[in-house]
């Protein structure tokens, strides 16, 4: 694995491993798709992909001196298989709307594979009435990115993040 390899996140599945038709790999991601799952699988055609993964999710509410906001984050990945070459080009974006007094205002967007994580945190008093601080809210891009290129992995074909247009 070479040095662009690290930096996109590119995985090479087992040499024993014989790649599977591409139709049944499509079928594998989108059949990761459930309720029980923090984040959609669905079809990307409109978006010039063949799969897409997105989780949207409003974070906690923060009142401060001036003003109510409230953060909404999306993580997406954007994947378009290459059967020639048994390959899933995968494209993440992620970007976030801050709502302030009713009014989105867009905040930051980027692209490209880069581990996203986001944690909130609460303080108040414990049973014991000490301080204590509470895990109230969590995101971490890998709880949707590993299922799905271990997905990929299982069906032999290789795994590579894009900058471009996957």
């Amino acid at each position: 694995m070479g040095l662009f390899d690290r930096l996109t996140g590119t995985k090479r599945p087992d040499s024993d491993v014989e790649p599977r038709p591409a139709a049944e790999l499509r079928a594998a991601l989108l059949a990761l798709d459930s309720p029980d799952q923090p984040f959609t699988v669905r079809d990307g055609a409109p978006e010039e992909a063949d799969v897409v993964a997105e989780w949207r999710m409003a974070e906690p509410r923060w009142r401060g001196i001036f003003y109510d906001s409230q953060l909404t984050r999306a993580f997406k990945i954007r994947m378009r298989l290459v059967p020639d070459d048994h390959l899933v080009r995968a494209l993440d974006e992620h970007w976030e709307v801050k709502w302030i007094e009713g009014v989105p205002t867009l905040g930051e967007y980027g692209r490209g594979p880069a581990p996203t994580t986001s944690v909130h945190w609460t303080i108040g008093r414990g049973a014991d009435g000490e301080r204590e601080t509470t895990e109230t809210f969590r995101f971490e891009s890998g709880t949707m990115k590993d299922p799905l290129r271990d997905t990929v992995l299982k069906h032999g074909w290789a795994w590579k993040g894009v900058l471009g247009k996957p």
